[in-house]
């Protein structure tokens, strides 16, 4: 439990419950920027949103995703300096968190536990953010109704029946509703995957340890794939690993000092070495302004499925991984789930398990936002041939004061906002943008 912060630490300024939000919003007058989802981008969007002493109000679980959707065990795939969540102020790093611990500097080759990086979002709320309200927002639909002008806002309804305007809204929901799932296989979960069925998805388990002396097919071949697959062979279950593609690649072991050549080669990036993530990490701009069939590509291509280096030890060779397979057929039996094997490999050509995991990732898809109303989520323009919305340099939609942010925007500025690292230059760019919408929404 992260220790509350002393009263001379705490910004003056700053909400530190809900009440105080609400209160203060009541005596100015403003309407409140709404910030929808506590994980890294939503809380670093509020971060700096408070800081400019705007109205804010922030919805979600601080870190709810992290500590309910991640098995326990298992690690960050990114190394210490692509973790950091984003503040204006110093002290607000991975680093400064550690060193409050007292605790040794993290390095590259220091695999992150998911469980120390909950606790630092923690921290970084406690510090940086103050008030998160855990009341589910229900609705958003523009004030006045379909059709009203931008500079009415938002209506908000929460779950438990308070409403009320809002100047602009940033959706940070993460991976909420996103999973995806093959179609072979969601026969098996007529009502939806879940743990208890015959079919899950790997953002459903928080203790993969229930799958003890099971028998576990896992379909996929990146980082939650293989993570999963070794936490539940060290539970003991008897896991088989089915990658469509013709091998599974690991990360390299971080090399800590390069030579000059390497460096103008290879220049380093938070998400690796090339000039490919280089440009993606240090450029977002650039990859928004390329056509969207090149995006889509870049989306597609780079960062692909892999698992992190420190991972290979613990299932190359102990889990029982069958490339260039993917199930054709599943049907379940009394005597669990025949799996129809096809494709290039040598694996087997059926098997019989008591449980389907999908580790199969997830689609972006703007409809998933199913708390924005019918009407706002139609004015949305998508991404050409996607199903993201389009977004501009400030992270705004088609629907003026309307923003995406995390794996949303992935689409439009590329495969760094699916990672915690992109957060500096969202909120950096959406807070002042947000904050212009907050003018006129006074008595």
């Amino acid at each position: 439990m992260v220790q509350p912060l002393s009263k001379q630490d705490q910004t003056p300024e700053r909400a530190e419950t809900p009440e105080q939000d609400r209160a203060e919003a009541e005596r100015t007058g403003a309407a409140p920027v709404v910030v929808i989802g506590a994980g890294p981008y939503g809380l670093s969007v509020a971060a700096h949103l408070r800081a400019s002493g705007a109205p804010v109000r922030v919805f979600g679980v601080v870190m709810g995703s992290w500590r309910h959707d991640m098995a326990s065990g298992m690690f960050l795939k990114s190394t210490p300096d692509a973790v950091d969540l984003a503040a204006p102020l110093p002290g607000a790093e991975l680093a400064d968190f550690v060193r409050e611990l007292g605790e040794p500097q993290l390095t590259e080759l220091t695999p992150i536990p998911c469980t120390l990086f909950v606790r630092y979002g923690q921290w970084f709320q406690e510090r940086h953010v103050g008030a998160v309200e855990e009341s589910r927002v229900a609705s958003v639909t523009r004030a006045g109704g379909p059709g009203a002008g931008a500079r009415r806002g938002f209506t908000v309804r929460l779950q438990d029946g308070e409403v009320f305007t809002a100047s602009a809204v940033v959706v940070a929901s993460g991976l909420t509703g996103l999973a995806r799932i093959p179609q072979t296989l969601a026969h098996l979960a007529p009502d939806g995957p879940a743990a208890d069925a015959l079919l899950s998805h790997t953002s459903q388990h928080a203790d993969l340890s229930v799958f003890r002396g099971r028998r576990v097919a896992v379909i996929g071949g990146g980082q939650s794939a293989l993570e999963s697959a070794a936490l539940m062979r060290e539970s003991g279950a008897t896991v088989d690993v089915l990658v469509r593609a013709e091998r599974v690649i690991f990360g390299g072991r971080p090399v800590l000092t390069r030579g000059l050549l390497q460096r103008i080669v290879k220049p380093a990036s938070p998400l690796g070495t090339g000039w490919a993530l280089a440009v993606i990490c240090g450029i977002p701009e650039l990859v928004r302004r390329l056509p969207a069939r090149t995006r889509r590509y870049i989306l597609r291509r780079v960062l692909g499925p892999s698992g992190g280096w420190w991972l290979r030890e613990r299932v190359d060779g102990p889990v029982n991984i069958h490339t260039g397979r993917e199930v054709a057929e599943a049907t379940p039996g009394p005597d669990g789930i025949r799996l129809r094997l096809t494709g290039s490999g040598d694996g087997p050509a059926e098997l019989t398990v008591d449980h389907v995991l999908a580790a199969t990732g997830y689609t972006i898809d703007i409809e998933a936002t199913r708390f924005l109303s019918p009407e706002l989520r139609a004015d949305l323009v998508r991404v050409p041939g996607a199903l993201g919305p389009r977004l501009s340099s400030d992270f705004e939609s088609s629907v003026p004061g309307l923003y995406f942010t995390g794996n949303l925007a992935a689409p439009a500025f590329g495969p760094m906002m699916r990672f915690v690292v992109g957060t500096r230059y969202a909120a950096s760019r959406i807070a002042p943008a947000a904050v212009r919408h907050t003018a006129g929404h006074g008595r």
